[in-house]
């Protein structure tokens, strides 16, 4: 049946009333605050501080747990509790999987048998399967994400994200109009804990294609995680692009608003609300100082992402769009997140893991690391130094 025209004209003004008011959010205010900026001295209030990865850096205090027999692979691992090595990764990608399972396996895995658990939004191919398989002894298990946690919400206006799209690439946003990169990081946030194929596991280690590792870690840290109740492990802490995330921090304190009871006591507030060291940032991002935990390191416990305080804080910036009409990344939805509902002592930086994810380093000053220069955060261009996190976290949180 036809729409009656006064009804298309209602949504199509509708319509031009969003895009308008993405736009008023999106734009640089009177001029003075764009890309240029965010560079400039304007942006950076702070000083760069002796990098404690200069210091000789131990294993961590707390229980620790070595490996043993019971660590062999298949069922006579006894000793390994229910947690996995987790990797969204293509077919095509398989050359930068390997690099990264080389360096894992050699560092850590081989020690302790962890299984791989590999995800994509399309089968993997046989070859992909027969060269990662080969590259470890534990268990591998390859799973394709349910279109219903990978295809764009019904609610989502396709016209509205294509116009979003054009206002976050005039802003140089990465990725802004690649759609596979929005569902990622919206799966990332709030939807791969829930395949089925991950129903009986706690704890994962998420892994990318094309990352380092550099250090021999001679501990179970899934065990350290659980003995030491800990939630979130990190190694590198960044600034993200305000014009990516202009209305994350006003959704956020709308769903506050309606949850006050959900803050814990002992927060991380500061290190997301600081605007000393970055305050161009943090102006462009409405209140948040855009610091967050770089995900494609991270160790965590999926009961605190499976909660019903998390639950609902996803579901509600879901519903909000951001992730197609702007591009909220899992980085910072997860650490805010962190930041504002789990006790931030829970929270574990692992300083003894050398880790690079291009461009930037976690090197510690350890006998048992090789091929990373202790303290170095990057081998980019100088400016990019403004971009370590690590010293509000530190100021704010701890430094455990």
């Amino acid at each position: 049946m036809a729409i009656a025209r006064p009804v298309r004209a209602l949504a199509l003004a509708a319509l031009f009333i969003l895009i308008f008011c993405f736009y008023n959010i999106f734009q640089p205010s009177d001029g003075v605050h764009d890309s240029s900026s965010l560079k400039s001295k304007a942006d950076f209030h702070g000083t760069f501080e002796r990098d404690p990865n200069l210091d000789l850096t131990g294993e961590p205090a707390g229980n620790l747990v070595r490996t043993s027999d019971a660590y062999a692979p298949g069922k006579a691992g006894t000793a390994r509790i229910p947690a996995t090595l987790l990797a969204l990764v293509r077919n095509e990608e398989l050359a930068g999987m390997l690099q990264s399972m080389e360096d894992l396996e050699r560092t850590w895995n081989h020690r302790f048998n962890y299984p791989w658990t590999f995800f994509n939004d399309v089968p993997f191919t046989a070859e992909f399967k027969r060269k990662t398989s080969a590259a470890t002894k534990a268990e591998c298990r390859y799973e394709v994400i349910p279109k219903e946690h990978w295809e764009k919400p019904s609610w989502i206006n396709d016209d509205l994200f294509a116009e979003s799209v054009k206002i976050l690439e005039e802003n140089d946003i990465q990725y802004a109009g690649m759609l596979s990169y929005h569902q990622m990081c919206r799966w990332n946030s709030g939807l791969f804990y829930k395949h089925p194929a991950l129903a009986d596991i706690q704890y994962y280690w998420r892994v990318e294609p094309k990352v380092h590792f550099f250090c021999d870690v001679d501990y179970d840290v899934f065990r350290y995680m659980q003995d030491n109740n800990k939630t979130y492990g990190f190694t590198i802490s960044l600034y993200d692009a305000p014009q990516s995330i202009p209305s994350l921090w006003p959704e956020t304190t709308k769903f506050l608003a309606e949850h006050p009871e959900y803050l814990h006591e002992n927060r991380a507030d500061g290190w997301l609300t600081d605007k000393a060291r970055r305050p161009v940032h943090n102006e462009m991002a409405n209140g948040y100082s855009t610091c967050h935990f770089w995900t494609n390191f991270e160790i965590a416990d999926m009961n605190f992402w499976r909660s019903p305080v998390y639950e609902e804080y996803f579901n509600h910036l879901d519903r909000a769009g951001g992730f197609f009409y702007e591009r909220w990344g899992d980085a910072p939805v997860h650490s805010i997140a962190l930041g504002l509902f789990e006790d931030k002592n829970k929270i574990h930086w692992f300083r003894d893991i050398g880790y690079q994810h291009i461009p930037f380093f976690n090197c510690p000053n350890s006998p048992k690391c090789r091929g990373c220069e202790a303290g170095r955060l990057t081998d980019g261009e100088q400016w990019l130094r403004k971009e370590d996190c690590r010293p509000n976290w530190f100021k704010y949180a701890h430094m455990d």
